[in-house]
């Protein structure tokens, strides 16, 4: 009877495993990031701001860009996005800064997206935000460009926290972009993830969907095991009836 009773225990046990595998979220952590992140310092940068809608109860209507003033760019054309409208907006330096061999007094200071009437990001969406920048400075590893997040309900999210020491990430990093040292023969145009981010959208999208399949098979084995250790269990109570 004890054995049993131990055999009921364990496949119960094991049922109630099977289930919580499936409704454990598989999904990383998300927050606004730079896709692709990796380019070589002196120059061009085309990726895409990936924003997604973290909130259950409102969507996403405005993305703001702060971009550096200390090592500014000169450069910043966005991508047309049906129903967001894109702003780039210049002003000058508090004092000049010498860029490729030029003294630059003023530069681009924000990127603004903000949504159409009727148009914003949806619970469990995201969008991409894509942009070309430079030039990209020299003797600098990293590029963190703080981005603020606004919900239609009013609440701003500030992406702008810098990575510690140690490489813990914060709860709300800034995205960025890893600057790569320039190797000899290399002006600067190509390796490092140059190549356009718009042609690399669906390999996103296919990491995604990779990335989907990969939790619904997980799902549907949790809930395979479960059902099994389930139906163990009824039918060794039954047994244990039938033997009482």
């Amino acid at each position: 009877m004890s054995t049993n009773r131990f055999g009921v225990r364990t496949l119960a046990v094991l049922a109630v495993a099977g289930i919580a595998v499936l409704g454990t979220p598989t999904t990383a952590s998300a927050h606004v990031s730079a896709q692709p992140a990796e380019f070589t310092q002196g120059g061009r940068a085309t990726f895409a701001f990936r924003v997604p809608n973290e909130r259950d109860n409102a969507g996403t209507t405005k993305i703001e860009v702060t971009l550096p003033q200390d090592t500014p760019l000169t450069s910043v054309r966005t991508k047309p996005l049906a129903g967001w409208k894109a702003e780039a907006v210049k002003g000058k330096l508090d004092k000049p800064v010498t860029v490729a061999g030029k003294e630059i007094t003023e530069a681009f200071r924000t990127i603004t997206w903000t949504a159409e009437p009727g148009v914003k990001i949806n619970v469990n969406e995201y969008q991409e935000f894509f942009v070309a920048i430079g030039t990209l400075p020299e003797g600098k590893d990293t590029l963190e460009l703080p981005t603020k997040q606004t919900y239609e309900n009013g609440e701003v999210v500030d992406w702008a926290q810098s990575t510690g020491a140690d490489g813990k990430e914060p709860e709300h990093p800034a995205p960025a972009l890893k600057l790569a040292p320039k190797k000899a023969g290399d002006d600067g145009h190509g390796g490092h993830g140059t190549t356009p981010a718009a042609n690399s959208t669906d390999t996103h999208e296919a990491s995604a969907a990779g990335s989907d399949k990969t939790a619904r098979y997980l799902g549907g084995a949790g809930l395979a095991v479960g059902a099994l250790g389930l139906g163990f269990g009824v039918g060794a109570i039954l047994r244990s009836r039938r033997k009482a």
